[in-house]
Order: C-alpha cells, then sequence, then structure tokens
C-alpha cells in the first residue's frame, strides 16, 4: 500500500503547500511514508486537474489519497463528485482525510472484526458524501453572495470591474519581448497561459 499526499489550492495566489508537513507528520505517526505528492493550484468545483487525474492513473488497488480536508479533493457538483467517485472505487483506492476520524482506519488498520470494518468502511462513505455536498454548498453560496454584491455595487455605479495587475502585465509584455514563448512566460511570470495570451493580445491591439 503506497501513500499519496493531494494538495490542492484555487489561486496561484494561495500556498498550495500550506499543509504538507501536518498531513507528512499524520502519515509518520501512523507508520507510513507519504510515497509521492501531487500538488495543484486549480478550482475544487472541477474535474479537469491534471495533478489529481496524474495520481489516479498511477495509484494502485489498496493504495491511499491522503488529504487535509474533503474540499481539498472535491467541491464538485452531485454529479461530478458521482464521476470522481466512481474511478476511486473501481480502483479500489482508501481516502484518508486529516478531519474525518472515521477514514483513518485505512492508515491504522484497526476494523476490529469484518462485521465492524464493513460498518465503519459504510459510516465512512456517508461523512464522505456528506462533507462534499458540504463543500458543494460553500463553493455555491460563495459565489452567489459575490454576484450579489457585484450587481448591487453595479446599481450602485460603484463597481468597475477587476483591476488590472499592472506589475504583472508588464512583467509578462517584458518577458515576451525578449523573446521568451508563451508557455516560457507563463511559467516565469506565474501567470496562467490564458493571462499571458490575453494580456499580449491587448497590446498588439493598441499597437495595430
Amino acid at each position: 500500500m503506497y501513500i499519496f499526499g493531494y494538495l490542492r489550492a484555487s489561486t496561484k495566489s494561495q500556498d498550495a503547500k500550506r499543509a504538507q508537513k501536518r498531513m507528512k507528520s499524520f502519515a509518520e505517526d501512523n507508520g507510513y511514508r507519504v510515497a509521492a505528492w501531487y500538488i495543484e493550484n486549480e478550482s475544487g468545483a472541477s474535474l479537469q486537474r491534471p495533478e489529481l487525474i496524474s495520481l489516479l492513473d498511477e495509484a494502485d488497488k489498496g493504495d491511499v489519497i491522503l488529504i487535509e480536508q474533503v474540499d481539498r479533493l472535491s467541491r464538485l457538483s452531485e454529479e461530478d463528485w458521482g464521476t470522481l467517485k466512481a474511478i476511486i472505487n473501481e480502483k479500489q483506492l482508501a481516502v484518508v482525510s486529516l478531519d474525518l476520524p472515521t477514514s483513518h482506519m485505512a492508515l491504522s488498520g484497526k476494523g476490529g472484526s469484518d462485521f465492524t470494518g464493513a460498518m465503519l468502511r459504510a459510516i465512512n462513505g456517508m461523512m464522505l458524501d456528506m462533507l462534499a455536498a458540504i463543500a458543494r454548498k460553500d463553493y455555491e453560496d460563495r459565489r452567489r453572495r459575490q454576484k450579489e454584491g457585484i450587481e448591487k455595487a453595479k446599481a450602485e455605479g460603484k463597481f468597475h470591474g477587476r483591476r488590472a495587475n499592472q506589475s504583472l502585465h508588464m512583467l509578462i509584455l517584458t518577458l515576451r519581448e525578449s523573446g521568451k514563448s508563451l508557455a516560457d512566460v507563463s511559467r516565469m511570470s506565474g501567470a496562467s497561459l490564458s493571462t499571458v495570451n490575453r494580456v499580449c493580445k491587448k497590446k498588439r491591439e493598441e499597437g495595430e
């Protein structure tokens, strides 16, 4: 059995590795070592997460996905959560979350009798479903409040859109003008490829 640590943050400005030390200590306290880390800055509301997909591809039957909280794994819709669960169940992987004590039995091996073990797995599955649903509701509530705030600000004439990060844009243009490829500019500036394309396109249009 291998332990694979999965760490996620929604944006590049957030530290996806924030909980790595605590997760590493948790695994060691249970007598295990984390075999590999999968770290990315992607939205938990999407299944399009390269590092998570790589983890699922590389893990084998009986391996463990270690996470800090269930919302690091899923803020997915019910349908997408069902898809992810199906992949996890098909490969017979276990999900261990630091904030879900019933999941820790996958590392401790304290399942007791076959009946007790089956009951604990069933309870853990229900808890995972519940926490995933709560995480999704929290995501949707925050998006709704944000939308309401923008609409109110627009009605009051106070909303002017997101201000451009001028320093980042200047860095992107400087790197691009020095001959760097779009991919290199994205990597070196920390901006997404779509942001790099947008900034460069705007610059070209202004020059026409």
